[in-house]
C-alpha cells in the first residue's frame, strides 16, 4: 500500500512538472532580439527543420531561443534546437 501510494505521488509530481513546462511564457523588455521573428541568420541555419523560425525569439529569462508551436488543442513555446537536438541559447557573461 505504500508503495502504491508513493508511486502516486511521483506520477502526480511528473505530471505537474510537465504540463508547468508548457505554460512558460516570456516576459519581454522591450528589446527587439526577444520580439517574434528577430533571429540571427546564425541561429536559423543552425536550427533544425520542423521548427517555425519566423516566431522564434530569445528569452531573455534563460537566455535561450524559443519559438510557437502550433498543436491540435493549443500553441506552446517550445525550445528551438539544433539538428541534434540541443537548445540554441547565447553565452552568458561570467
Amino acid at each position: 500500500m505504500r508503495v502504491l501510494m508513493l508511486k502516486q505521488k511521483i506520477m502526480f509530481a511528473v505530471a505537474l512538472s510537465l504540463t508547468a513546462g508548457c505554460a512558460i511564457q516570456p516576459t519581454g523588455s522591450g528589446d527587439s532580439a526577444d520580439q517574434p521573428g528577430n533571429v540571427p541568420e546564425a541561429v536559423i541555419a543552425m536550427a533544425a527543420p520542423d521548427q517555425d523560425v519566423a516566431t522564434a525569439r530569445l528569452v531573455p529569462e534563460d537566455g535561450c531561443y524559443w519559438y510557437e508551436h502550433s498543436g491540435p488543442v493549443e500553441t506552446a513555446l517550445l525550445p528551438l534546437r539544433t539538428a541534434n537536438g540541443n537548445p540554441i541559447c547565447v553565452a552568458r557573461e561570467a
